[in-house]
């Protein structure tokens, strides 16, 4: 092949841009789509946290959003519908099959649209795999069309994001709390962790040297593995492999958004072709045009400017006072990341209840429903990732202890409301779409049922009252 710069070609590594391209863009779709059925409740017009009061108020220092000149339901909608349309064609490869600048454009829209939603996001947007998912829709922009062969300069910058994600979250965890130096983070986590899905508690009950087994594994693929995809193949192959395999256990243990999905595409940019022919050996060999000069030099820019604009988060990296998932500028790259610096020991919960009667008597307050968080303890716990139920992650923080007051209390007052588009980002609405005359807000302590509360009670959790987190209230001020 004669390139116009082919010592800025990757050989062999055309597997690992599909994998990006259409995995990123999966991850794309299924975000458009959890704020396409999410933001109008929480963050629009009428909801928790109105996106256009915040705008009002922020309108000097707003960040980078397409909704600075005003924002409705209605286009938050037509963005969102857009978003999916674009992502759906890049999954199925349509835009790679043009030119270097056809996919480029679509991921440069899915970025600058989903930034723009992120911005106005507040605290339903504040999550560390939102800042990810911009950052590695900007990076895999560069990887050109099925024309040309990916840019050598744009897959390090991968392999680099993926080394800020992983090593950012062993060191935080080496840092932070004792648990995970003495090996025990793992025996809470599976029943603390904000979401369990419906292996958790089967992993929690195991006996604890799987537990500590865990833990070491965790250190040693998330402080070694990163390193290792800078390796020459089939060594970098190997700490990739090593990536999946680790986020793949996190998959199938937790809830945990789009993170794990997202951080596996973005490791298999280090499997080479070659190491991955060993186990497929049917894996066909690309034959690829001269690469067009004017892309490899974006490409080359690009990736330049990539690494200059991260130079924070490596220093971060390195400081005793390591910021976790923290954004060093208005576009979201270059970004620190990390994930559980500590680990919560004990579940609490904060259950909502409401009642129709005067006054009324324990046995009169019936519990709403999450459709991801615990409830009912005969219930077990759903699998929803890589789906994002921002609500649901909300009230975990809120249990432990995080600000609330600015989006709780209105969600409390839909619930007396009825609220359509409140109550149906619940599982179970006790009262039939029917006001309540009262709610409240109680919280308790879960733990997990063992084997033999489990046989006798036919029960997933156990639970205990705590206190009382918001007395009842109503919509008649003279109560």
């Amino acid at each position: 092949m004669d390139g116009a710069l082919p010592w800025l070609d990757a050989q062999g590594f055309e597997l690992a841009r599909q994998v990006l391209q259409r995995g990123t863009a999966g991850v794309f779709a299924i975000a458009y789509l959890s704020t396409l059925l999410q933001f109008p409740a929480l963050l629009g017009e009428r909801g928790l946290l109105p996106a256009p009061a915040f705008i009002a108020r922020n309108r000097d220092r707003l960040r980078p959003t397409l909704f600075r000149w005003g924002y409705s339901d209605r286009r938050l909608r037509a963005l969102c519908l857009a978003g999916i349309a674009v992502s759906l064609l890049l999954v199925a490869g349509i835009p790679q099959q043009g030119p270097p600048w056809a996919p480029m454009l679509a991921f440069l829209l899915l970025w600058i649209g989903y930034l723009s939603i992120v911005h106005i996001g507040q605290a339903f947007y504040g999550f560390g795999w939102e800042m990810l998912l911009c950052e590695a829709g900007f990076v895999v922009a560069f990887l050109g069309s099925d024309a040309v062969a990916p840019p050598l300069p744009v897959l390090v910058i991968c392999w680099w994001l993926v080394l800020r994600l992983e090593l950012g979250a062993g060191l935080i965890k080496l840092r932070g709390g004792r648990e995970w130096r003495d090996l025990t983070a793992l025996m809470y986590h599976h029943e603390t962790q904000p979401m369990p899905n419906p292996l958790s508690r089967r992993i929690h009950l195991l006996p604890a040297w799987f537990h500590r087994g865990e833990v070491v594994a965790n250190h040693i693929v998330q402080l070694a593995a990163p390193v290792l995809i800078f390796a020459p193949q089939p060594v970098g192959a190997i700490g990739a492999a090593a990536i999946i395999l680790t986020q793949g256990w996190l998959l199938v243990s937790g809830n945990f958004s789009w993170l794990n999905a997202l951080t596996i595409v973005l490791a298999a940019s280090a499997l080479g072709d070659g190491a991955v022919r060993l186990i497929l050996p049917g894996l066909p060999a690309p034959e690829y045009a001269p690469t067009p000069l004017w892309f490899a030099v974006v490409a080359g820019l690009v990736a330049l400017g990539l690494a200059l604009l991260s130079i924070p988060a490596a220093r971060n990296l390195l400081s005793r006072r390591q910021l976790m998932n923290a954004s060093f500028n208005r576009w979201q790259l270059g970004n620190a990341y990390g994930a559980f610096g500590t680990v919560t020991k004990v579940r609490q919960e904060v259950v909502i209840e409401g009642t129709t009667a005067e006054r009324p008597e324990e046995e009169d307050w019936m519990p709403y429903g999450f459709r991801g968080k615990p409830g009912d303890v005969r219930r077990v716990p759903r699998q929803v990732a890589p789906y994002h139920l921002r609500l649901d992650w909300l009230m975990w923080f809120l249990a432990l202890g995080a600000p609330g007051e600015h989006w709780f209390r209105p969600l409390l007052r839909r619930l007396l409301e009825a609220d359509r588009a409140t109550l149906r980002l619940l599982a179970h609405d006790p009262f039939g779409g029917r006001p309540p005359r009262l709610v409240r807000a109680r919280v308790f302590r879960y733990r997990f049922a063992t084997h033999a509360e489990h046989r006798e009670h036919g029960v997933v959790w156990m639970r205990e009252a705590r206190w009382t987190l918001v007395d009842p209230v109503s919509l008649d001020p003279g109560d």
